[in-house]
């Protein structure tokens, strides 16, 4: 086990007319419904950032502080990363409204939506200042204070590492990973970002998907299953996904990071070692087929063709894809 990822094998290229333009390295783990490694590619054991796919593990810690959200669409957007549009918006007021803070209180960074709409929109009617509110990570920071509420801990300092929530958020991920933190970095959101392995963040969701009906683990799980355009976007390749194949969990992160499971399959989670995210939904989807086993649904077959080998444009028109080599 390497101190530091030592990085992966090719498992993407970009095909342009004919012609393979760019390739992509990474790495992939492959669990069983156990969490046991069942496959790799490159380095799955070394610790990286997962960034937002860490989301899950947080919202369940918040759960565990003794937040009670109050629907599970309030539940979702806090394990989202949202696109800011208005039904996002809404869900971030709601949890923030609930636990009877405000916007005052988010302390990730001022952003404008990233839903291209949503932004027009917004630019139209209130200018072009940013916001916190529309920060992808403000769903996550509204059900992190939301939880401090619930636990009457400091909402001031509640990004510190070393704040009730952040310790709390830790052991989470060290039980439901297996494996200890070992590096802590800050995200882009602010908050504290968590290095475990590609097996371990796997093994993770394989308990999401295979916990008990009822179990705080199963409320994260269903929350984000039942509204998928709540944890990217409209269009986005987890609300695509979740949507198309029914038990289907699903959540990207920055730099090239991703994480799918299935009930009674299992899960893989990639890292696109350039950091770029067009290779890492298509690459997890193929390794969930082709090395977990996973059979698609044929009225889902499209769509999860359609992300898993997406379309390169020119001029506006499909000329090659994106294509996996696993």
């Amino acid at each position: 086990m390497s101190a530091s990822y030592r990085g992966g094998e090719p498992v993407a290229q970009v095909v342009r007319s004919g012609f393979t333009e760019s390739s992509h390295r990474g790495s992939v783990a492959v669990t069983d419904p156990a969490g046991n490694l069942a496959a790799a590619i490159g380095d799955a054991e070394s610790p990286v950032f997962p960034r937002s796919s860490n989301k899950p593990m947080q919202a369940l810690a918040m759960l565990r502080a003794g937040w009670e959200p109050g629907s599970e669409a309030d539940l979702a957007i806090a394990a989202a990363s949202h696109r800011g549009e208005p039904f996002h918006l809404e869900r971030v007021r709601s949890v923030l409204g609930r636990a009877g803070l405000g916007e005052e209180h988010l302390q990730c960074p001022p952003d404008l939506p990233g839903n291209q709409d949503a932004r027009n929109a917004v630019v139209a009617l209130e200018g072009p200042d940013p916001k916190r509110v529309y920060m992808n990570c403000s769903g996550k920071h509204a059900g992190m204070l939301a939880a401090c509420a619930a636990a009457g801990w400091d909402t001031a300092t509640y990004r510190d590492p070393e704040h009730p929530l952040q310790e709390l958020i830790a052991a989470t991920v060290e039980e439901l990973t297996g494996e200890p933190v070992r590096a802590v970095g800050v995200d882009g959101c602010g908050a504290p970002v968590l290095a475990v392995s590609l097996h371990g963040i796997a093994r993770a969701f394989a308990r999401f998907v295979e916990a008990p009906e009822g179990s705080p683990e199963r409320r994260v799980a269903d929350a984000m299953r039942a509204h998928p355009h709540l944890i990217d976007g409209t269009n986005g390749p987890d609300q695509r996904s979740m949507a198309a194949v029914p038990g289907l969990l699903a959540k990207g992160g920055a730099e090239g990071f991703h994480v799918v499971a299935a009930p009674g399959v299992g899960a893989v989670a990639v890292k696109i070692d350039d950091g770029g995210g067009r290779a890492s939904m298509p690459v997890a989807l193929r390794a969930l087929t082709t090395l977990a086993g996973m059979e698609i649904p044929l009225a889902a077959k499209p769509e999860i063709d359609a992300l898993t080998w997406p379309e390169v444009l020119g001029g506006g028109e499909p000329v090659g894809r994106i294509r996996t080599l696993l």
